[in-house]
């Protein structure tokens, strides 16, 4: 009977952990929406010279514009647009955008098709591992464990922008597979990294110019 006992105990627990993990995502992407945020500031302030850029920059405020006021329809065609560009950048950020329209509207697939997508795009690290993120975090619940690995493990790596937000991932992945001493290893190196405390804060519009 006492078997019995420990055995629910710890599905409870295991219970707990699973919906902490799946809690706490909203809060990984926020943060990491911020330091994407930060970054692009720097990039636009750089690279802000052509014609193209310019214009992709301008629709890419007038959809965020839309999809702010809750025209989604209008957001995603808008984005659409933005996507064929040749500003490497912004094309990332618009395939970024549209999938979390189709994440938010549970088209799981179609999100990471595009968050994927996106990551080839991007013009480096910064918007490109953002995409990859996201994608990760789309397929967090629903993924095999390795298939998570494969997703994160690269974006672990030293100059990668984003080590903690993807080992924290890495650490929710684990506990979702049910690898409880795993993930509380993870969360050992992650408190030890000098990264892993940044807060989110606002989210401003992309720089137009």
């Amino acid at each position: 009977m006492v078997d019995v006992f420990d055995e629910v105990e710890e599905q409870l627990r295991a219970d707990r952990y699973k919906q902490m993990a799946l809690k706490a995502l909203p809060w990984i992407a926020g943060a990491l929406g911020a330091a994407l945020i930060a970054a692009l500031g720097i990039w636009g302030y750089d690279t802000y010279t052509s014609k193209a850029t310019a214009k992709a920059s301008d629709e890419y405020a007038q959809a965020l514009d839309a999809f702010q006021a809750g025209r989604t329809d209008e957001a995603d065609r808008l984005f659409g647009e933005v996507a064929k560009s040749s500003s490497k950048a912004y094309k990332a950020l618009a395939l970024q955008q549209q999938g979390g329209i189709k994440l938010a509207a549970g088209k799981t697939a179609e999100a990471v098709k595009l968050f994927d997508a996106s990551a080839a795009a991007a013009p480096d690290f910064v918007i490109g591992d953002a995409a990859r993120l996201k994608s990760a975090f789309a397929l967090l619940d629903t993924a095999p464990y390795k298939d998570m690995e494969a997703r994160l493990e690269p974006l672990m790596k030293d100059g990668r922008p984003y080590k903690a937000q993807a080992r924290e991932a890495r650490a929710f992945a684990k506990i979702l597979a049910g690898d409880y001493n795993g993930a509380k290893d993870d969360f050992v190196v992650i408190s030890l990294m000098p990264d892993a405390q940044d807060a989110p804060g606002p989210a401003p519009r992309p720089p137009s110019s």
